[in-house]
């Protein structure tokens, strides 16, 4: 699954992993019924709501996906944490090569195994990453039903505040 990445982006979004659909179509957050798209355009990210199979349009907003475990897999409870703990150690490095304003990782449950950072809550973590900040964001899957496509907007938009603020590094 390739990333969607460039120097210097405002934000780079970190899914789980990719779906089989996402696999086989090279796109990430494929599944029609994931809420990543609407909710990035619903947050005030993009103008319009991109598809997934314009996801190469996100770095001219200075936007980029990637996942923290490549392997593609049905659920994402079919992997193991030791996946996770390997994919945050790729992931680090792929953030300082990369130099990201901010990391945003969809799934606080991913978030908390790949960085053993078992008490994160979605919002701005403490951690960083050379001098990349970190946010948790919910998991965007339809199967999340603790939050609508309207509070996980809300909770997109304050990331996209904050991605616009001067860096403090």
């Amino acid at each position: 699954m390739p990333d969607v990445v460039a120097d210097g982006l405002h934000v780079l979004f970190c899914g789980i992993n990719p779906g089989l659909l996402s696999a086989a179509t090279g796109h990430h957050f494929a599944r029609p019924g994931n809420r990543f798209w609407p909710v990035l355009h619903l947050s005030g990210f993009t103008e319009r709501l991109l598809k997934p199979s314009e996801q190469d349009e996100l770095p001219s907003y200075g936007l980029g996906i990637t996942n923290v475990v490549a392997r593609a897999s049905a659920r994402a409870d079919e992997l193991g944490a030791e996946e996770y703990r390997e994919g945050g150690r790729l992931l680090v490095a792929k953030v300082a090569r990369l130099r990201p304003r901010w990391l945003a990782v969809v799934g606080v449950t991913a978030y908390r195994t790949a960085f053993d950072e078992r008490k994160a809550r979605v919002g701005p973590q403490e951690r960083t990453f050379g001098g990349t900040r970190v946010w948790v964001l919910p998991n965007p899957s339809g199967l999340n039903a603790h939050w609508t496509a309207q509070t996980m907007a809300a909770e997109f938009a304050r990331l996209r505040v904050a991605a616009r603020e001067p860096s403090q590094t």
